[in-house]
């Protein structure tokens, strides 16, 4: 029953037929009806804390610290190949850091920089195998 009146509703509207509503107010212009921003953010009740300021250089993390935050997700987790206690030369380490290989990403100056590979491969050619690391 809906469906018939529905129907015959929309029969008996032409698909030209425009309708107008007259507007109940005069239009304002919409820069009038914005608050200000400052208005409307409210200032925050704790100040913000960041560990570092914006454009400081972070200090060098040491090979442990780098291999345990970025290697080590792969690299003894049974993704990658270990590669600790192999005795790898650090210079194929630095190409393949920087190069990626297969499924291995490569990674950025801005994600190890320099130095922190320079120490972080001179620490996995020499580092001994880890207990407990499993791999490919």
């Amino acid at each position: 029953m809906i469906r018939k009146a529905l129907c015959a509703l929309v029969l008996a509207v032409p698909a030209f037929a425009v309708v107008q509503a007259a507007p109940s107010a005069p239009l304002e212009k919409p820069s009038a009806r914005l608050e200000k921003p400052s208005a409307r953010l409210e200032k925050p009740s704790a100040p913000l804390v960041s560990g570092q300021k914006l454009g400081a250089i972070l200090p060098q993390r040491s090979p442990q610290k780098t291999y345990a935050s970025t290697c080590a997700y792969c690299h003894g987790a049974n993704v990658g190949p270990i590669i600790l206690g192999r005795h790898l030369p650090p210079a194929y380490i630095h190409q393949m850091v920087r190069a990626g290989r297969n499924a291995m990403p490569a990674f950025r100056p801005t994600e190890i920089t320099p130095a922190e590979l320079d120490t972080l491969a001179v620490w996995i050619s020499t580092a001994p195998k880890i207990a407990g690391e499993q791999g490919q």
